[in-house]
């Protein structure tokens, strides 16, 4: 039983008995030719797309402006924008707080002291209420 279960690596220097023996020659490879079965698609790129020239989009003479008209990407209600991030950061403070109370409720529940988890629960419910209330407040916002 000559042959090892696991691959020899190439790198390794060859055994008396390997360097003696024929190396097997390597199998034929197909033939491969890049292109297309239709002569039509084998033409240049310039050929196939004419009006992509060389210097397309850095001096080319129909391009004036670049980006975007005027006035994009400027904040059209700054007020609006600001209200809407102070109340997403305050929902967001909010559930991370039911995220930690969560987690002293479940281990409370667990550890048997039940009077705590039922706290715990009321706070959870409370600010489930305050994040409701939060979104009641400016229904034309939505």
């Amino acid at each position: 039983m000559t042959e090892s279960p696991f691959p020899r690596d190439p790198e390794a220097p060859r055994t008396p008995e390997e360097a003696a023996a024929p190396a097997e020659p390597a199998p034929p490879r197909p033939v491969y030719t890049p292109g297309s079965a239709q002569p039509r698609l084998n033409r240049p790129v310039h050929e196939r797309y004419p009006q992509i020239r060389p210097t397309s989009g850095y001096s080319d003479p129909r391009i004036t402006r670049t980006g975007p008209g005027p006035g994009a990407g400027t904040e059209q209600e700054p007020e609006r924008s600001a209200k809407l991030t102070a109340r997403l950061t305050l929902a967001l403070t909010v559930v991370i707080g039911q995220l930690w109370g969560l987690t002293i409720v479940v281990d409370e529940s667990m550890t048997g002291d039940t009077g705590t988890a039922w706290w715990g629960a009321g706070f959870l419910v409370l600010s489930f209420l305050v994040v409701l209330g939060l979104w009641l407040v400016d229904p034309k916002d939505r």
